[in-house]
């Protein structure tokens, strides 16, 4: 990248004054970004967080969790009844 040639003061003022500008945005959006991550992270989000996505982890896998465990289930019935 080549350097950039001015001819005037006042094209590098007003590239140093939008430099200043942008780097005032870019402070801005960094402590509105740590703030935001700061209110996320407390103890009921992350509790929600988690029961959430066991939730849904269990309920699309409710049936396959069942087939899996019926059959040692009514086993389990079966010997229990005949006293073993």
């Amino acid at each position: 990248m080549e350097p950039k040639k001015y001819s005037s003061y006042a094209e590098i003022e007003r590239d140093l004054e939008v430099l200043k500008l942008e780097k005032k945005i870019n402070y801005h959006k960094l402590v509105l970004s740590f703030q935001k991550t700061k209110e996320s992270i407390t103890p009921q989000n992350i509790v929600g967080g988690v029961l959430s996505s066991y939730k849904s982890y269990f309920s699309n896998s409710y049936v396959s969790i069942l087939q899996s465990v019926l059959p040692y289930v009514i086993g389990w019935f079966i010997n229990k009844k005949r006293g073993r």
